[in-house]
């Protein structure tokens, strides 16, 4: 049985495989996307239903398709970031074979390359691109134990109010996520409880232009100005109806019960961990922070940007945030729902190489793996904070091509000299 052979294999067919795909037709690279499901399937199907993009639409795109028909500020819903890859698979003619899922990979013996077992057969390629991206494997800590009578479920897996039980709902984690979640389902007339733990809340927009603007003039996405910063903070910034900055003073105000971070379980009794004002107040920090560069970055281009003083007004604080609740008997306060919109692990289960850490993570330089061959993209940080978003993996799918191309031409080399 003849085996069917490859340059470069990509195995995902969402924004990081796609822009890979351009990147590697532009070098002349041969290549071939696998995709498991359909193109952009986890904003098909993973998402819920009133999900947007987090940036609008003249920025959360590649550089060589703008949208069409829709306002160049919206923030485009799921379908219609769904149709956008679409539409740029078709416009650049990819090589995307859907429905084949990629189960093993590990590299020849005593050969150049890799053997790639999918659901449709055997590949052997020279390189292999990881386009996974970040989102692959749902993650939430075993507090509430499976045998409660709570019912449970993950952000990938809610869809709309509709889909949970009678009563109130603990949403836990107050990044984009979980904060537009908790809003959506208040306003659906639940009673929501709002499990605020450390996070990074800029303002959606500020004197007339978006966040995805400042963070490209401040220097941001590029993180050229290192500043401390913590790991696995929530990123609470939302496009949601409209894009409106993630207020969680605001969220209180309109009924939204705001506790700390979720701790413990005990016989149906959740404790949260003190020190939420805190958490608000360094979001507010953050926020503020924005606010100044922004208004310094103005002044010193001479930029003509109207004042916005009400950007600098707080709310009062509501009472859950000065005296918060620390315990919360979930029979009691009708709990029925714990929504867990605690993010994703990365699931690299596929991918037999030495490629990775002791602790199970990519081992990488810009997403050049320590395994010759094999590559990343699409993964949070990987160059810079853009590097996990539509914008910046486009830019990191380039480098890496690049790469391919030039490790394929010393390796055309050397089989040249050889031969002759």
């Amino acid at each position: 049985m003849s085996v069917e052979k490859i340059n470069t294999l990509v195995v995902g067919a969402g924004q990081a495989g796609i822009a890979m795909s351009e990147h590697l037709s532009l070098m002349g690279v041969p290549h071939v996307v696998l995709e498991r499901s359909r193109i952009a399937e986890r904003w098909r199907s993973e998402r819920w239903d009133s999900l947007v993009a987090n940036g609008p639409a003249w920025h959360d795109r590649f550089p060589t398709l703008k949208f069409e028909g829709i306002s160049q500020e919206a923030f485009p819903p799921k379908e219609r970031m769904a149709e956008y890859f679409e539409e740029y698979v078709k416009m650049l003619g990819a090589p995307v074979r859907t429905g084949v899922e990629v189960k093993h990979v590990e590299r020849h013996v005593g050969r150049p390359g890799f053997k790639v077992t999918t659901s449709d057969g055997v590949i052997e390629a020279e390189n292999v691109v990881a386009a996974t991206g970040p989102f692959q494997r749902p993650a939430y800590p075993r507090i509430v134990p499976e045998s409660s009578p709570i019912h449970q479920l993950h952000s990938s897996a809610y869809k709309n109010p509709g889909q949970l039980p009678d009563g109130a709902v603990l949403v836990v984690g107050a990044g984009a996520s979980g904060s537009q979640i908790a809003e959506e389902l208040c306003k659906a007339g639940k009673k929501v409880y709002l499990s605020v733990g450390e996070h990074y809340r800029p303002p959606r927009a500020y004197r007339g232009r978006d966040y995805c603007w400042w963070l490209g003039a401040l220097g941001l996405w590029d993180e050229v100005k290192i500043k401390p910063k913590k790991e696995h903070v929530a990123f609470a910034v939302s496009g949601y109806e409209g894009g409106k900055t993630v207020d969680f003073r605001r969220l209180a105000h309109m009924g939204i019960t705001l506790v700390g971070l979720t701790q413990s379980w005990n016989d149906g009794v959740l404790t949260f961990q003190a020190g939420l004002a805190e958490n608000v107040a360094q979001g507010d920090q953050a926020y503020f922070d924005v606010l100044r560069d922004a208004d310094a970055y103005i002044e010193r281009n001479g930029l003509p940007f109207p004042p916005e003083p009400d950007a600098w007004t707080l709310l009062p604080d509501p009472d859950c945030l000065k005296n918060p609740i620390l315990t919360l008997d979930t029979e009691a306060a009708g709990v029925t729902t714990v929504l867990w919109a605690t993010g994703f692990q990365f699931d690299f289960s596929w991918l037999n190489v030495d490629a990775f850490h002791e602790n199970g993570l990519p081992f990488h330089k810009r997403g050049i793996s320590a395994e010759s061959g094999i590559y990343f993209v699409g993964l949070p940080n990987l160059v810079n904070r853009a590097s996990s978003f539509i914008y910046g993996v486009w830019h990191d799918a380039k480098y890496i091509a690049d790469h391919i191309a030039q490790q394929n031409d010393y390796r055309a080399y050397a089989k040249a000299s050889s031969d002759a």
